[in-house]
């Protein structure tokens, strides 16, 4: 890959990325990831200007605390959609309030509610500790939906990167366990397949993402299966059924590493006969639409997955006056 190929737009800030976030070794990716938590620390409980927020504690099943962020409209609602949305950061850093506009564009699409929950990252507590805690978030909010205002029956799940990752395998994982139903999943260029072999895995030099640093990333959330034989839990792309999963939505762009897994578990989703609206953009690097959400290519990828995600509830709103 050239920057010749990178969308004029996006250029600059893939360059400045790199500058300051690439790095090569492992032991020099782990102490940024260390360093970005630190920093992370500083920016819990931030307030977010147009939406309210606030935070809840929950009790894991060992006892712990998960930490939830929960992102309502100003004005009050009932009876709306619950989205679940998992922050991206490669399974290792993050957390949900840095993801602030995602849930301003959602809930300035249709009026819904948001509980973001601030999982364990792979730095400290690898696989499966985030699906774990993305899953107790999950029921949390179905237990808990009269008092949210949420929809039992309209419960979304979404993502981006890593986020998107966990979408994909709690689909999976609420579908096998059989306690909540997901209506619709927004898994954004997804991280899921540990395996790297697909052609856009393999070599991938892109800004923000390459391959060097996706293999790293998969070894600090895998740790001791790194590897070995990986659950689908962990690996969605290792699944083989997809029959009975949510509805979808995602975008990828076309420079970046997880470009032939994400079109892959697309197709694995079509012919599950699950629906799927999906669209790749020309010129764009992993988190394209987070790094330069000014540029007309992440307008146009935004607007893509926020209509669909209108249509969606739109959809189910239709769906259950009809039942």
């Amino acid at each position: 890959m050239t920057y010749a190929m990178v969308d004029k737009q996006l250029r600059l800030r893939g360059f400045l990325f790199n500058l300051f976030f690439r790095k090569s070794s492992e032991a020099k990716f782990l102490k940024l990831m260390h360093s970005a938590k630190k920093f992370a620390e500083k920016a819990k409980g931030r307030k977010i200007k147009g939406i309210h927020s606030s935070e809840e504690w929950i009790t894991r099943e060992d006892g712990t605390i998960l930490r939830l962020c929960i992102y309502r409209p100003k004005h009050s609602v009932n009876n709306v959609p619950g989205v679940l949305w998992l922050h991206g950061g490669g399974y290792a850093l993050g957390i949900p309030e840095f993801f602030f506009d995602s849930y301003k564009k959602l809930i300035g699409a249709s009026d819904c509610i948001i509980v973001a929950p601030d999982y364990r990252l792979s730095i400290e507590t690898p696989y499966p500790a985030a699906l774990e805690d993305a899953y107790t978030a999950l029921k949390w909010m179905k237990s808990h939906a009269k008092e949210l205002g949420i929809r039992p029956d309209q419960l979304m799940v979404g993502g981006e990167s890593a986020g998107g990752g966990l979408t994909a395998a709690l689909c999976l994982y609420a579908r096998d366990k059989d306690e909540v139903k997901i209506a619709f999943q927004m898994p954004l260029y997804p991280m899921i397949d540990d395996r790297m072999i697909t052609e856009s895995a393999k070599e991938n030099n892109a800004p923000v993402l390459n391959s060097r640093m996706n293999e790293l990333a998969w070894k600090l959330y895998l740790d001791k299966l790194s590897g070995k034989d990986v659950p689908y839990y962990a690996a969605p792309a290792r699944a083989t059924d997809y029959r009975n999963l949510p509805p979808a939505v995602t975008f990828v762009g076309d420079l970046e590493p997880f470009r032939d897994e994400t079109i892959q578990y697309v197709e694995n989703l079509r012919k599950a006969g699950v629906p799927v609206d999906f669209k790749v953009f020309s010129g764009c690097y992993h988190g394209f639409d987070i790094i330069n959400p000014k540029a007309d290519v992440s307008r146009d990828a935004t607007a893509f997955f926020i209509n669909t995600f209108k249509c969606a509830v739109d959809n189910l709103d239709s769906r259950s006056k009809q039942l």
